[in-house]
């Protein structure tokens, strides 16, 4: 039975994309069958590895609608073990149309749309990995009602606790009305610029905070990481002997590891 995990943080620039690519990419590496499912309307997630728009016609927008199967949207990319859901610009609406069904379908839940389809695919991957929007909206709130686990991407920069307590509000909501199992899979540091005393200044801030769910693993600010995506590649195809490879991969190996598996 594979694992749902959503990465969530109403900031962006925070490395959340990125590190949902690369978390993906890494545990494919490491013989893990993984689903990304790029929740944002921006597509990065979905350009970033690599699948174009020519590439499907159908997306996680038509599928939040019920307007196509898992079958009509899931894609295998050329990255070892790796699987796309895609997400495109019309994603930006779907919160007005989910509210609208909801009106004229007293049954419809527009919040759980996204979770019997996780549920559809557990028994076909080990992880599923949900590149949220930064936002707190209906697709989030889709997200943390598929996911059995959120992981916290912190951006190691002076504000970097700025807006977490709203997003652990969020969740604890989510675990009251529409997830009670719902955890956090661990809280992970990103964009660390070594050089100064502040970035590191930071880290013991969250650490202190967060204790023993802070993963190990630091992800440094590194030119090759942000170029990556724009090359439709994962930093371990990119660069297999970047700083960047080496920290997600041992990201997915603590993951792996978390989960006992």
């Amino acid at each position: 039975m594979g694992k749902v995990i959503a990465l969530v943080n109403q900031k962006g620039g925070v490395g959340k994309t990125t590190s949902s690519i690369n978390l993906a990419a890494s545990l494919g590496v490491l013989k893990k069958k993984v689903l990304l499912i790029d929740l944002d309307p921006q597509g990065n997630s979905t350009t970033g590895v690599g699948i174009g728009k020519t590439d499907y016609k159908k997306s996680i927008y038509e599928l939040l609608k019920d307007e196509a199967t898992l079958e009509d949207v899931i894609i295998k990319t050329k990255f070892k073990n790796l699987y796309v859901i895609p997400a495109t610009i019309n994603l930006a609406g779907i919160d007005f149309e989910l509210m609208e069904k909801t009106k004229n379908d007293p049954e419809f839940v527009k919040g759980k749309q996204l979770k019997k389809y996780t549920d559809e695919t557990k028994e076909l991957f080990d992880y599923i990995i949900i590149d949220c929007p930064p936002s707190l909206g209906i697709l989030t709130t889709n997200a943390l009602t598929a996911a059995d686990s959120v992981i916290i991407p912190v951006q190691c920069e002076f504000f970097a606790l700025e807006g977490i307590m709203q997003l652990l509000n969020t969740i604890m909501l989510a675990q009251k009305n529409l997830n009670p199992t719902l955890d956090i899979e661990g809280v992970l540091l990103t964009m660390l610029d070594s050089r100064t005393n502040l970035g590191l200044e930071v880290v013991e801030d969250i650490k202190s905070y967060f204790k023993e769910r802070v993963y190990d693993t630091i992800i440094p600010r590194l030119v090759r990481l942000s170029e990556a995506p724009s090359h439709g590649k994962p930093i371990i195809a990119y660069d297999p002997q970047s700083r960047g490879t080496e920290a997600y991969l041992n990201l997915a190996k603590e993951v792996i590891t978390r989960n006992g598996n």
